[in-house]
């Protein structure tokens, strides 16, 4: 009903001529993603329903979405050794987008307006409604926090800047639930670690914030299970390093946290790599093979995950394709062809769903 008020709205011509209606609507239905672009300037009513949410939501009910993995990488040109790093500057970042379908395609993203060069130094990434959201991090020039948030559409290949963050922070929890982006723990400009946590209403463009934490969490981890935000790990201001084996879930639907306890390994760093096993249980990729046991990252993407990672310090970063069953703790890391441009250090990641 939703989508047919939407429809209504638009000029009172046909969606395709010639076609019934709905015929017409299952025909733009199926027009992959990537062609939405073009697709929205063929008339003011397909524009108006290709960027609407109810004509996303009908995609995705229809079986028409899958997830592609976005990726914070280094650019070609910028991979340093620790040792030239120390002489100079990071690598700068940008977004690489891999769209496991098929054969599996890489394409980069145009930079943030603001920061042509690159993103901002640990910046982080969630997404929500088929959109991308880059939020926080290190100004790459300054290395200040900002708390600059940018969205991506996928439909129209363009930036726009959000409401800013509420505060600075650095290494906070991301998680993304019905068009709404929350993000927890963390620390100030100061290393101050946090208990706070605020919600960012994508459609609204405004921060709303939430209850805190059961305690301080810095460099913790977020997934969404469910309807349910779990802050996993971090560290308190007086521990630094130390990582806790206990999590921060939030409920949506009643909205308030609970503290669970001995889901996590206790020491051992979350960023980046904690997962989901079919079961619900937390995993760590940086677990799952000793190939990828430094500077790991894990993407789900359905069925399979996307995971990133070194053998040890200093070798090079490999990309693998796990799939998973339901009683297994770790599945098969299978590795995957990839571009010299793209195959840059990857920091961290999330899904998209287009």
């Amino acid at each position: 009903m939703a989508l047919q008020l939407q429809m209504g709205s638009c000029e009172s011509t046909e969606l395709v001529p010639g076609l019934p209606e709905e015929i017409g609507l299952d025909c733009l239905t199926r027009v992959p993603y990537t062609a939405h672009g073009i697709a929205s300037r063929v008339c003011r009513r397909w524009h108006e329903l290709l960027q609407s949410k109810e004509f996303y939501h009908h995609r995705k009910k229809s079986g028409h979405t899958h997830k592609v993995a976005c990726l914070v990488q280094a650019l070609p040109g910028t991979n340093k050794s620790s040792t030239e790093r120390k002489r100079g500057k990071p690598p700068s970042y940008g977004i690489t987008v891999f769209d496991p379908v098929g054969v599996g395609t890489w394409e980069r993203l145009d930079p943030v307006p603001k920061y042509p060069d690159g993103l901002p130094q640990f910046c982080q990434l969630a997404s929500c409604e088929g959109k991308l959201v880059v939020m926080g991090g290190w100004d790459p020039v300054s290395y200040n926090p900002v708390t600059d948030v940018f969205v991506y559409d996928f439909t129209t290949s363009q930036w726009r800047q959000g409401a800013d963050m509420p505060a600075k922070r650095s290494f906070f929890a991301t998680g993304a639930y019905e068009g709404r982006v929350c993000v927890a723990g963390g620390h100030d400009e100061y290393k101050n670690a946090s208990r706070s946590a605020w919600v960012y209403d994508l459609r609204r463009d405004k921060w709303d914030e939430l209850t805190q934490l059961s305690q301080e969490r810095d460099e913790c981890e977020g997934t969404v299970i469910g309807d349910e935000f779990w802050v996993v790990s971090g560290y308190d201001t007086e521990s630094q390093g130390v990582f806790e084996g206990s999590a921060d879930v939030y409920a949506f639907g009643l909205g308030g946290w609970r503290r669970v306890d001995g889901v996590w390994e206790p020491g051992q760093c979350p960023r980046s790599c904690v997962g989901v096993r079919r079961d619900g249980k937390l995993v760590s990729w940086a677990e799952s093979d000793s190939a990828v046991r430094v500077g790991t990252c894990g993407i789900m993407l359905g069925a399979r995950t996307l995971v990133t990672g070194s053998a040890c310090q200093g070798a090079p970063q490999g990309l693998y394709m796990v799939e998973m069953e339901k009683d297994e703790k770790h599945g098969k890391l299978v590795r995957i062809s990839v571009p010299h441009e793209f195959s840059g250090f990857v920091r961290s990641g999330c899904w998209v769903e287009i």
